[in-house]
């Protein structure tokens, strides 16, 4: 098996561990589900990929939503909302980096929360290179998502491992010879590294 020299990581649910904004939004806000979840299924989709703005397809929303403020406060209650970084993955991660493995995130995220981490939750610090759909201008788990990320880090996909609580975005990387797992708690990544180097 070839040496591993990138690890890709998610974030939300790997990295980051909290409740999903629009849940913890309608239990402090009495908005239903069914109220906001043909937003995240249907334009904001297009978000992740760079096609659409999100404070312009917001604003017609943010009225359903019960929401009295600007589209900019949304966005900063939505992102500190979520902010909770793993700090045990954190230092993990400090530790792999300086066993020269490169770590980089490879995330579905639209612009504004992509430049959140990199600047607000210190991501640019902390990792070697930050992979989102909004950028690359496709989304996990096609393929091609990973094959741009393999082609700018210039490596073999056996040199790759990958960690997503997704299954299904773990076997897009697969389809292309990634090693991928399924992220279920840090005591399961912890274990799954350990079988790698032994």
């Amino acid at each position: 098996m070839k040496e591993v020299k990138v690890i890709l990581f998610d974030v939300d649910g790997v990295i980051v561990d909290s409740e999903f904004f629009s849940v913890q939004y309608q239990k402090k806000y009495g908005v239903s589900n069914d109220e906001m979840l043909p937003f995240f299924t249907g334009v904001f989709q297009k978000c992740l990929v760079g096609e659409k703005d999100l404070k312009e397809v917001l604003k017609p929303w943010l009225k359903k939503w019960k929401w009295k403020g600007t589209a900019d406060e949304f966005l900063q209650l939505w992102f500190e909302s979520e902010h909770k970084i793993d700090s045990r993955m954190i230092k993990k991660i400090e530790q792999l980096k300086k066993a020269g493995i490169k770590c980089c995130l490879a995330t579905k995220q639209e612009k504004y929360r992509t430049e959140y981490m990199r600047n607000e939750m210190g991501f640019e610090e902390v990792f070697d290179g930050i992979f989102s759909s909004a950028e690359l201008g496709c989304k996990k788990p096609d393929p091609k998502f990973f094959e741009m990320i393999l082609e700018e880090l210039k490596v073999d996909p056996q040199e790759v491992l990958f960690f997503d609580d997704e299954m299904e975005n773990v076997e897009g990387a697969k389809s292309l010879g990634v090693q991928g797992f399924l992220f279920v708690d840090f005591n399961k990544f912890e274990k799954d590294l350990k079988n790698i180097n032994s």
